[in-house]
Protein backbone atom coordinates (compact mmCIF):
# COMPACT_ATOMS: atom_id res chain seq x y z
CA UNK A 1 0.00 0.00 0.00
CA UNK A 2 1.33 3.42 -0.94
CA UNK A 3 0.93 6.02 1.78
CA UNK A 4 0.82 9.76 1.39
CA UNK A 5 3.40 11.67 3.40
CA UNK A 6 0.73 12.73 5.88
CA UNK A 7 -0.47 9.14 6.30
CA UNK A 8 3.07 7.91 6.86
CA UNK A 9 3.68 10.54 9.55
CA UNK A 10 0.61 9.28 11.41
CA UNK A 11 2.24 5.83 11.60
CA UNK A 12 5.64 6.89 12.96
CA UNK A 13 6.46 7.09 16.69
CA UNK A 14 9.16 9.29 18.16
CA UNK A 15 10.18 7.32 21.23
CA UNK A 16 13.92 7.96 21.36
CA UNK A 17 14.42 7.08 25.03
CA UNK A 18 16.06 3.74 24.24
CA UNK A 19 18.54 5.48 21.94
CA UNK A 20 19.40 8.00 24.64
CA UNK A 21 19.78 5.35 27.34
CA UNK A 22 22.04 3.24 25.13
CA UNK A 23 24.21 6.29 24.40
CA UNK A 24 24.53 7.19 28.08
CA UNK A 25 25.48 3.63 28.99
CA UNK A 26 28.01 3.34 26.19
CA UNK A 27 29.61 6.77 26.49
CA UNK A 28 29.23 7.50 30.21
CA UNK A 29 27.82 10.98 29.61
CA UNK A 30 24.29 12.34 29.93
CA UNK A 31 22.39 12.90 26.68
CA UNK A 32 21.94 16.61 27.36
CA UNK A 33 25.44 17.21 28.75
CA UNK A 34 28.20 18.99 26.80
CA UNK A 35 30.40 16.37 25.18
CA UNK A 36 34.12 15.90 25.81
CA UNK A 37 36.27 16.17 22.70
CA UNK A 38 37.57 12.59 22.83
CA UNK A 39 34.06 11.11 22.52
CA UNK A 40 33.91 12.38 18.93
CA UNK A 41 37.08 10.53 17.94
CA UNK A 42 36.55 8.54 14.75
CA UNK A 43 33.19 10.22 14.06
CA UNK A 44 33.70 12.68 11.19
CA UNK A 45 31.13 15.32 10.31
CA UNK A 46 30.63 17.65 7.38
CA UNK A 47 29.28 21.10 8.23
CA UNK A 48 27.21 22.53 5.36
CA UNK A 49 26.60 26.28 5.53
CA UNK A 50 24.35 28.01 2.97
CA UNK A 51 25.15 31.70 2.82
CA UNK A 52 23.59 34.62 1.02
CA UNK A 53 24.50 38.18 1.97
CA UNK A 54 25.54 37.16 5.47
CA UNK A 55 28.74 39.17 5.60
CA UNK A 56 27.60 40.64 8.91
CA UNK A 57 27.72 37.24 10.63
CA UNK A 58 29.60 34.55 8.71
CA UNK A 59 32.96 35.56 10.20
CA UNK A 60 31.92 34.85 13.81
CA UNK A 61 30.10 31.71 12.59
CA UNK A 62 33.30 30.33 11.06
CA UNK A 63 35.41 31.50 14.01
CA UNK A 64 33.18 29.41 16.29
CA UNK A 65 33.62 26.37 14.04
CA UNK A 66 37.40 26.82 14.06
CA UNK A 67 37.26 26.91 17.88
CA UNK A 68 35.29 23.65 18.23
CA UNK A 69 36.63 21.33 20.93
CA UNK A 70 36.41 17.99 19.17
CA UNK A 71 38.74 15.15 18.24
CA UNK A 72 36.51 14.15 15.34
CA UNK A 73 37.38 15.14 11.79
CA UNK A 74 35.48 18.21 10.60
CA UNK A 75 34.89 19.19 6.97
CA UNK A 76 33.38 22.63 6.36
CA UNK A 77 31.54 23.42 3.12
CA UNK A 78 30.23 26.94 2.54
CA UNK A 79 27.82 27.42 -0.35
CA UNK A 80 27.59 31.07 -1.35
CA UNK A 81 24.14 31.50 -2.86
CA UNK A 82 24.81 34.38 -5.26
CA UNK A 83 25.73 36.92 -2.58
CA UNK A 84 26.21 40.57 -3.52
CA UNK A 85 28.17 41.47 -0.37
CA UNK A 86 31.51 40.20 1.00
CA UNK A 87 30.19 36.82 2.17
CA UNK A 88 32.17 34.79 -0.37
CA UNK A 89 35.40 36.71 0.27
CA UNK A 90 35.18 36.16 4.03
CA UNK A 91 34.60 32.43 3.49
CA UNK A 92 37.36 32.19 0.89
CA UNK A 93 40.07 33.42 3.25
CA UNK A 94 38.85 31.78 6.45
CA UNK A 95 41.02 28.83 7.55
CA UNK A 96 38.04 26.81 8.78
CA UNK A 97 36.58 26.44 5.26
CA UNK A 98 37.57 23.35 3.26
CA UNK A 99 35.30 23.85 0.24
CA UNK A 100 33.73 27.07 -0.99
CA UNK A 101 31.06 26.77 -3.66
CA UNK A 102 29.89 29.94 -5.36
CA UNK A 103 26.58 29.63 -7.18
CA UNK A 104 26.33 32.18 -10.00
CA UNK A 105 22.84 33.36 -9.05
CA UNK A 106 20.60 33.03 -5.98
CA UNK A 107 19.03 29.56 -6.00
CA UNK A 108 17.65 29.37 -2.46
CA UNK A 109 18.86 27.78 0.76
CA UNK A 110 17.42 24.40 -0.21
CA UNK A 111 19.53 24.25 -3.35
CA UNK A 112 22.60 25.48 -1.49
CA UNK A 113 22.27 22.80 1.18
CA UNK A 114 21.73 20.13 -1.48
CA UNK A 115 24.94 21.10 -3.25
CA UNK A 116 26.89 20.97 0.00
CA UNK A 117 25.37 17.61 0.90
CA UNK A 118 26.25 16.24 -2.53
CA UNK A 119 29.94 17.11 -2.12
CA UNK A 120 30.20 16.11 1.55
CA UNK A 121 32.74 13.40 2.36
CA UNK A 122 31.20 12.44 5.72
CA UNK A 123 28.16 10.32 6.40
CA UNK A 124 27.03 12.75 9.08
CA UNK A 125 25.89 16.21 7.96
CA UNK A 126 25.54 19.20 10.25
CA UNK A 127 23.45 21.93 8.66
CA UNK A 128 24.33 25.30 10.12
CA UNK A 129 23.08 28.73 9.15
CA UNK A 130 25.76 31.29 8.32
CA UNK A 131 24.53 33.56 11.13
CA UNK A 132 24.78 30.92 13.88
CA UNK A 133 27.58 31.03 16.48
CA UNK A 134 27.75 27.65 18.19
CA UNK A 135 29.30 26.74 21.56
CA UNK A 136 32.67 24.93 21.44
CA UNK A 137 31.20 21.51 22.28
CA UNK A 138 28.49 21.59 19.55
CA UNK A 139 30.20 19.45 16.92
CA UNK A 140 31.29 16.90 19.52
CA UNK A 141 27.67 16.82 20.78
CA UNK A 142 26.41 16.02 17.30
CA UNK A 143 29.20 13.66 16.25
CA UNK A 144 29.10 11.48 19.36
CA UNK A 145 25.32 10.92 19.07
CA UNK A 146 24.90 10.63 15.30
CA UNK A 147 23.24 7.46 14.00
CA UNK A 148 21.80 6.24 10.69
CA UNK A 149 18.15 6.86 11.59
CA UNK A 150 18.51 9.80 13.96
CA UNK A 151 17.87 13.51 13.41
CA UNK A 152 19.47 15.70 16.09
CA UNK A 153 18.21 19.22 16.67
CA UNK A 154 20.19 22.07 18.15
CA UNK A 155 18.64 25.36 19.24
CA UNK A 156 19.09 29.09 18.67
CA UNK A 157 19.01 32.30 20.67
CA UNK A 158 18.42 35.40 18.55
CA UNK A 159 20.63 38.42 19.21
CA UNK A 160 19.68 41.89 17.87
CA UNK A 161 22.31 43.40 15.59
CA UNK A 162 24.89 45.63 17.22
CA UNK A 163 28.52 46.45 16.48
CA UNK A 164 31.43 46.13 18.88
CA UNK A 165 33.64 49.18 19.40
CA UNK A 166 36.50 47.34 17.68
CA UNK A 167 34.25 46.31 14.77
CA UNK A 168 32.27 43.21 13.94
CA UNK A 169 28.93 42.07 15.36
CA UNK A 170 28.43 41.75 19.09
CA UNK A 171 28.28 38.15 20.33
CA UNK A 172 27.38 37.76 24.02
CA UNK A 173 30.11 36.22 26.16
CA UNK A 174 27.72 34.18 28.32
CA UNK A 175 26.15 30.91 27.09
CA UNK A 176 23.08 31.13 24.87
CA UNK A 177 19.71 30.64 26.54
CA UNK A 178 17.78 27.50 25.56
CA UNK A 179 14.46 29.12 26.53
CA UNK A 180 14.96 31.77 23.84
CA UNK A 181 14.22 29.23 21.09
CA UNK A 182 10.62 29.22 19.87
CA UNK A 183 10.49 25.41 20.19
CA UNK A 184 11.13 25.85 23.90
CA UNK A 185 9.10 28.95 24.69
CA UNK A 186 6.30 29.58 22.21
CA UNK A 187 3.75 32.38 22.37
CA UNK A 188 0.59 32.99 20.38
CA UNK A 189 -2.02 35.72 20.58
CA UNK A 190 -4.65 33.09 19.80
CA UNK A 191 -7.03 32.68 16.91
CA UNK A 192 -6.38 30.57 13.82
CA UNK A 193 -2.80 29.36 13.68
CA UNK A 194 -0.99 29.73 10.37
CA UNK A 195 0.83 26.39 10.37
CA UNK A 196 -1.78 23.93 11.61
CA UNK A 197 -4.97 25.91 11.01
CA UNK A 198 -6.02 25.09 14.57
CA UNK A 199 -7.98 27.73 16.48
CA UNK A 200 -6.80 28.80 19.93
CA UNK A 201 -9.31 30.55 22.18
CA UNK A 202 -6.93 33.21 23.41
CA UNK A 203 -3.30 34.09 24.15
CA UNK A 204 -1.15 31.05 24.90
CA UNK A 205 2.37 30.48 26.16
CA UNK A 206 3.53 26.91 25.71
CA UNK A 207 6.69 24.85 25.85
CA UNK A 208 6.79 22.33 22.99
CA UNK A 209 10.08 20.84 24.19
CA UNK A 210 9.13 20.34 27.83
CA UNK A 211 5.46 19.51 27.40
CA UNK A 212 6.11 16.77 24.85
CA UNK A 213 8.98 14.99 26.65
CA UNK A 214 11.66 16.22 24.26
CA UNK A 215 9.28 15.94 21.28
CA UNK A 216 8.56 12.26 21.97
CA UNK A 217 4.81 12.84 22.33
CA UNK A 218 4.73 14.44 18.87
CA UNK A 219 5.02 11.03 17.25
CA UNK A 220 2.20 9.56 15.15
CA UNK A 221 1.42 12.96 13.62
CA UNK A 222 0.23 14.43 16.94
CA UNK A 223 0.03 18.21 17.35
CA UNK A 224 0.84 20.28 20.43
CA UNK A 225 -0.66 23.75 19.99
CA UNK A 226 0.70 24.79 16.57
CA UNK A 227 3.55 22.25 16.53
CA UNK A 228 4.03 18.81 15.07
CA UNK A 229 7.22 16.78 14.88
CA UNK A 230 8.20 17.87 11.38
CA UNK A 231 8.07 21.53 12.38
CA UNK A 232 10.67 20.96 15.12
CA UNK A 233 13.26 20.11 12.44
CA UNK A 234 14.99 23.47 11.97
CA UNK A 235 18.15 23.68 9.87
CA UNK A 236 19.66 26.58 11.80
CA UNK A 237 21.57 23.85 13.67
CA UNK A 238 20.69 20.29 12.68
CA UNK A 239 22.51 16.96 12.38
CA UNK A 240 21.26 14.35 9.90
CA UNK A 241 22.44 11.07 8.32
CA UNK A 242 23.56 11.86 4.78
CA UNK A 243 22.28 8.61 3.23
CA UNK A 244 18.79 9.22 4.60
CA UNK A 245 18.79 12.72 3.08
CA UNK A 246 19.84 11.34 -0.30
CA UNK A 247 17.17 8.61 -0.11
CA UNK A 248 14.36 11.18 0.24
CA UNK A 249 15.85 13.45 -2.44
CA UNK A 250 17.26 16.17 -0.20
CA UNK A 251 15.57 19.52 0.15
CA UNK A 252 12.78 20.40 -2.28
CA UNK A 253 14.19 23.40 -4.15
CA UNK A 254 10.74 24.65 -5.19
CA UNK A 255 10.36 26.22 -1.74
CA UNK A 256 13.18 28.65 -2.41
CA UNK A 257 11.68 29.68 -5.74
CA UNK A 258 8.22 30.53 -4.44
CA UNK A 259 8.87 32.10 -1.05
CA UNK A 260 10.55 31.54 2.28
CA UNK A 261 10.74 28.66 4.73
CA UNK A 262 9.17 25.20 5.03
CA UNK A 263 11.90 23.34 3.13
CA UNK A 264 13.36 22.16 6.43
CA UNK A 265 9.93 21.14 7.72
CA UNK A 266 9.38 19.12 4.56
CA UNK A 267 12.78 17.45 4.88
CA UNK A 268 11.90 16.65 8.48
CA UNK A 269 8.60 15.12 7.42
CA UNK A 270 10.31 13.03 4.74
CA UNK A 271 12.97 11.75 7.16
CA UNK A 272 10.38 10.94 9.83
CA UNK A 273 8.28 9.07 7.26
CA UNK A 274 11.42 7.13 6.32
CA UNK A 275 11.78 5.96 9.92
CA UNK A 276 14.05 8.56 11.50
CA UNK A 277 13.59 9.67 15.10
CA UNK A 278 13.96 13.33 16.06
CA UNK A 279 15.90 13.92 19.28
CA UNK A 280 16.81 17.33 20.71
CA UNK A 281 20.12 18.29 22.30
CA UNK A 282 19.31 20.86 24.97
CA UNK A 283 22.96 21.72 25.54
CA UNK A 284 23.60 22.59 21.89
CA UNK A 285 22.37 26.18 21.77
CA UNK A 286 23.94 28.82 19.55
CA UNK A 287 23.53 32.53 19.05
CA UNK A 288 21.68 33.59 15.92
CA UNK A 289 23.06 36.99 14.90
CA UNK A 290 20.31 39.16 13.45
CA UNK A 291 21.09 41.20 10.35
CA UNK A 292 21.09 45.02 10.45
CA UNK A 293 17.77 44.98 8.56
CA UNK A 294 16.35 41.99 10.43
CA UNK A 295 12.83 43.41 10.81
CA UNK A 296 12.57 44.25 7.12
CA UNK A 297 13.83 40.79 6.18
CA UNK A 298 11.35 39.16 8.54
CA UNK A 299 8.40 40.99 7.01
CA UNK A 300 9.53 39.94 3.53
CA UNK A 301 9.83 36.33 4.65
CA UNK A 302 6.40 36.32 6.26
CA UNK A 303 4.88 37.74 3.08
CA UNK A 304 6.01 34.66 1.16
CA UNK A 305 5.35 32.06 3.84
CA UNK A 306 1.74 31.45 2.82
CA UNK A 307 2.91 30.19 -0.59
CA UNK A 308 5.51 27.83 0.83
CA UNK A 309 3.04 26.57 3.44
CA UNK A 310 0.47 25.85 0.73
CA UNK A 311 3.10 23.94 -1.24
CA UNK A 312 4.08 21.97 1.85
CA UNK A 313 0.45 20.97 2.44
CA UNK A 314 0.30 19.85 -1.18
CA UNK A 315 3.36 17.65 -0.66
CA UNK A 316 1.78 16.10 2.45
CA UNK A 317 -0.84 14.59 0.15
CA UNK A 318 1.77 13.25 -2.27
CA UNK A 319 3.46 9.84 -1.93
CA UNK A 320 6.30 9.45 0.57
CA UNK A 321 9.56 10.46 -1.15
CA UNK A 322 11.95 7.53 -1.45
CA UNK A 323 14.53 6.10 -3.83
CA UNK A 324 15.53 9.55 -5.02
CA UNK A 325 19.32 9.32 -4.82
CA UNK A 326 19.73 9.38 -8.60
CA UNK A 327 17.50 12.39 -9.19
CA UNK A 328 19.19 14.18 -6.29
CA UNK A 329 22.58 13.67 -7.91
CA UNK A 330 21.33 14.87 -11.29
CA UNK A 331 19.83 18.06 -9.82
CA UNK A 332 22.91 18.96 -7.82
CA UNK A 333 25.24 18.21 -10.74
CA UNK A 334 23.25 20.71 -12.80
CA UNK A 335 23.64 23.33 -10.06
CA UNK A 336 27.37 22.67 -9.89
CA UNK A 337 27.81 22.90 -13.65
CA UNK A 338 28.08 26.69 -13.59
CA UNK A 339 29.32 27.04 -10.01
CA UNK A 340 32.83 27.98 -8.93
CA UNK A 341 34.28 25.42 -6.50
CA UNK A 342 37.39 26.16 -4.45
CA UNK A 343 38.99 23.52 -2.24
CA UNK A 344 41.86 23.52 0.24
Amino acid sequence: MTHTLAEALALRPNDHQAVRTAFETRMGVAWHAPTAAHLAQGRPVTVVIPARNTGHAIGPCLDAIAAQDTNGAVEVIVVDDGSSDDTAHIAAVHPAVDILIRLPAPSGAAAARNVGTHLASSETIVYLDADMVMPPHALADFAARAQEQLVLTGFRHNVPYSLRAEGGPHVPAHPANLAADHRVTWRSSGGRQLYSGRVLDGPVTGSPLDDTEDFQQLGYGVFYLDWDLARTVVTAALCVPREAVLEVGGFDETFGRIGWGMEDTHLGAALIAAGCLVAPLRQTVGYHLDAPDAEEQWQTKLAGWSKTLAYYRQLLQAPVPSGRQASFGQRTDMLLKDARVTTR
